[in-house]
């Protein structure tokens, strides 16, 4: 194994009869250190998982308890109503000297019994309190008398000082919605995309699908939500993400952006350094459970189980439907660079490297003049390649080269060194911050190796980015790790005035091993045709990122609407301009209310939504009429919005029952039709998490532009939207260049129209209205998608979150 070489240096020496073998102090000495390091790890994890088994309870409740019941029984108070004594009698005889310490034990078994009743007891109130979801659909800023009440319980029950898993065990299971519900719910989503007959057809699938199957499936499911943690993340994990034979490329992957206008330094080694050791610092507070969990209102608690596999993961591919491996620990990280693989240690004997060393070793890599093996340079191209291809071809390159596969596969994570700059440049900004995003979403199709939990790039001039793989987690959980890092890399680590990283290089350090290949000629053309539709699948994708910087979350407060559903109402404007239709419209929003929830559709296009458009595009409707029917469509996907975070949402649902048919061999051809919906609009917002990291008043250019994503569908539009601060917007837009129907820079533009006359229904979006039309299209689109807008302050970042 790759991470056993640096571990121990065991060098035997035999004498000349091959007898005795000498082990060097050092030798011993770094045993010693890495079995004291494993123990320490062990013995760590096991405290924290003792400590988040009894939360909210504590170590010290325990002592409290034994002490009052020796308290008590020293009062000659029986608290235990004679349990005691019949524990005391059952302990072993030890004679008549030991009659006290058959008491004192006593006494500590029926303290632990009864501490773990009372832990159990907490645990479940706490279950049935956060089972509770009034308070989701109650009106913005209003709270009624139970869910003040409610709050209050939760603040009883839920203990202080939570760790990250610390409320896993209380958190309720995902219900299963009524059937009828869901099937109610479906018809009223595809109405306004339908005819007349074609809706009339698919109810009368929905009612022969509620007549004959739907009792049956409904049935499998209850049962396993009894049964299983949650009813339908696995399945998703599967069926969506590991038995799709897809690339991952484009089709699942998502990237995320560094900042938008700053480069805390030009010097790209230093900045691999510092990202890095922020990331590594990451995972050291993530093993020790020192990453508090997310609070809604300070107080719900989302899931954490996704965070388990952020580090030390890798997707392998399967002929059917490929796995996720994932490791304890990794003490190494795999970089990519010029065509060349490397191997870097990110530990010494006392700990983690720091990031001037780091750098050190980056460098080493950016010196080394040697070239490629032959066909090495494309060698990732296979991860692009779609999954049954790439697992046959695995199987050979995994007895060729199974050091520098396992070398990889075993990473903390990827590191790709790119040799080209990128991010916003003066010359060109709008050009250069769509070839920014498509770098970081496709890349060149094999300098990165898709199948890692994610990959670190950067760029030459110095500028970062994420690429990440989907099926682990979801973009909330990367987009935490990713604020950290860049809060850490840059406010707390920070560089040196000549750009390097702070501290000295160790001149001790090994050099980055490099790793070689030894590929046999029948894995030559498999990587000649992987590159090839890699380099197809990457030329096909048209990405587009601009800010909006007209208004921003601030104005929407003003209006006091919900900025989320502001945004995906304008978006059904902007669409049916751009396509002169409507259509089906995917919004991820996350289940993580319950345990081991993933996300849930909110399928946006309401007919609610279609009646603003429409009346937006009647010339006779007044600007009172459709300010009136915006309202309804705010109001409408609040609704939606909320039941899908409840658990009450359609598609989750939908599929799950899909997947019992199947399992059942059981044909719905009402299933069947929902299965094959084509969602020509897919969108995500990217909210920021830790605002508490970054200063976005005094430090306005120090934001990410957030992420993006790739269409859903061929002839689609895939839309991120992160609220960069209270006052711009930045949207990432991604289409494929075959299709004729779409065009990211059109639809671009029809956003921007769209948000503005949206804005114009409100008196003060009519004034800025009047000013931004009054300046010119020119001066228009020079604010909106170019970077002198915002290119005053000093240098450094923020982040994106959720797709």
């Amino acid at each position: 194994m790759a991470e056993a070489h640096q571990a121990v240096d065991f060098r035997p020496s035999l004498t000349s009869d091959a007898g005795k073998v000498e082990l060097s102090a050092p030798v011993l000495q770094e045993i010693y250190l890495s079995g004291l390091r494993s123990w320490k790890r062990h013995l760590s994890r096991f405290w924290n998982d003792f400590l988040t088994g009894v939360f909210p309870a504590s170590p010290l409740s325990w002592l409290f308890l034994f002490s009052a019941i020796q308290l008590a029984w020293f009062l000659q108070l029986d608290p235990s109503l004679g349990l005691m004594e019949k524990i005391k009698e059952s302990l072993p005889d030890w004679g008549g000297q030991h009659h006290r310490l058959r008491g004192v034990l006593a006494a500590a078994l029926f303290a632990s019994c009864l501490w773990g009743a009372l832990i159990f007891t907490l645990h479940v109130a706490l279950r049935l309190l956060l089972s509770y979801h009034g308070w989701l659909l109650e009106p913005h800023g209003a709270m009624s008398s139970p869910t003040k009440t409610w709050l209050a319980l939760v603040r009883i029950f839920s203990g202080r000082h939570p760790m990250l898993f610390s409320y896993q065990r209380s958190l309720p299971r995902q219900p299963v919605p009524s059937v009828q519900d869901t099937v109610r719910k479906y018809l009223e989503s595809v109405r306004p995309v339908l005819s007349d007959e074609a809706f009339d057809w698919t109810a009368a699938l929905a009612q022969e699908f509620l007549r004959l199957q739907a009792s049956l499936l409904q049935w499998y499911l209850q049962l396993k939500s009894w049964w299983a943690s949650n009813y339908v993340s696995d399945w998703w994990e599967e069926f969506v993400y590991l038995r799709s034979r897809n690339s991952l490329m484009v089709n699942s992957n998502y990237y995320m952006m560094d900042f938008l206008y700053v480069t805390p330094t030009p010097v790209q080694a230093a900045r691999a350094g510092n990202a890095v050791h922020a990331l590594l610092l990451y995972r050291h507070r993530l093993n020790r459970q020192e990453i508090l969990p997310t609070l809604l209102m300070g107080m719900r608690p989302l899931c954490s189980a996704q965070y388990e596999k952020i580090f030390n993961t890798t997707r392998i591919p399967g002929v059917q439907k490929d796995h996720i491996r994932h490791l304890r620990d990794s003490r190494h990280v795999a970089v990519f660079h010029r065509g060349r693989f490397f191997r870097v240690g990110t530990h010494s004997q006392s700990g983690l490297l720091s990031p001037r060393a780091l750098e050190q070793q980056f460098q080493r890599i950016l010196d080394d003049p040697s070239p490629s093996c032959p066909h090495e340079e494309h060698l990732a191209a296979l991860t692009a390649a779609p999954r049954d291809m790439w697992a046959q071809v695995r199987r050979s390159l995994k007895t060729q080269a199974e050091e520098a596969l396992e070398a990889i596969e075993g990473a903390a994570f990827f590191v790709s060194l790119d040799s080209e700059p990128a991010g916003v440049s003066r010359e060109d900004p709008a050009a250069s911050l769509d070839a920014y995003a498509h770098a970081l979403l496709a890349g060149r199709g094999y300098d990165r190796w898709f199948d890692k939990s994610f990959s670190l790039i950067v760029f030459s001039n110095g500028r970062l980015g994420l690429s990440v793989e989907h099926s682990w987690a979801d973009c909330p959980i990367s987009g935490h790790m990713w604020e950290f890092t860049l809060a850490t890399e840059c406010f707390q680590l920070g560089y040196s005035t000549d750009g390097h990283c702070k501290g000295d290089p160790d001149p001790t350090l090994p050099q980055p091993q490099r790793l070689y290949w030894d590929l046999p000629d029948k894995i030559h053309l498999s990587i000649s045709l992987a590159l090839r539709g890699a380099k197809t699948l990457s030329g096909n994708i048209d990405c587009h990122v601009f800010p909006f910087s007209h208004f921003g979350k601030s104005f929407i407060k003003r209006c006091r609407l919900s900025s989320d559903s502001f945004i995906q109402t304008a978006l059904q404007l902007a669409h049916f301009r751009d396509r002169g239709q409507f259509c089906l419209t995917y919004e991820s929003t996350m289940t993580r209310l319950f345990l081991e929830g993933r996300t849930e559709t909110v399928r946006s296009c309401t007919r609610e939504a279609c009646n603003f458009v429409k009346a937006m595009e009647d010339k006779e409707k007044t600007d009172a009429q459709c300010l009136a029917l915006f309202r309804l469509a705010v109001d409408k996907h609040q609704a939606l919005l909320k039941a899908a975070m409840s658990g009450q949402g359609v598609d989750r649902h939908l599929f799950a029952l899909y997947i019992v048919s199947q399992l059942l061999h059981l044909q719905s051809p009402f299933l069947d039709q929902v299965h094959s919906e084509q969602w020509q609009l897919a969108t995500s917002q990217i909210p920021v998490q830790q605002i508490h990291l970054f200063d976005v008043q005094n430090y306005p250019d120090y934001v990410s532009s957030g992420g993006g994503f790739g269409p859903a569908d061929d002839h689609g539009y895939g839309v991120s939207y992160i609220f960069t601060g209270d006052e711009a917007i930045t949207f990432h837009i991604s289409s494929k260049k075959s299709s004729t129907r779409t065009d990211s820079h059109r639809l671009g533009e029809h956003i921007k129209d769209a948000l503005l006359d949206v804005a114009a229904l409100f008196q003060e979006g009519q004034r800025l209205k009047r000013r931004c039309r009054g300046s010119g299209e020119e001066d228009l689109e020079h604010s909106c998608g170019s970077l002198p807008c915002h290119t005053g302050g000093s240098q450094a970042p923020m982040t994106p979150t959720n797709f």
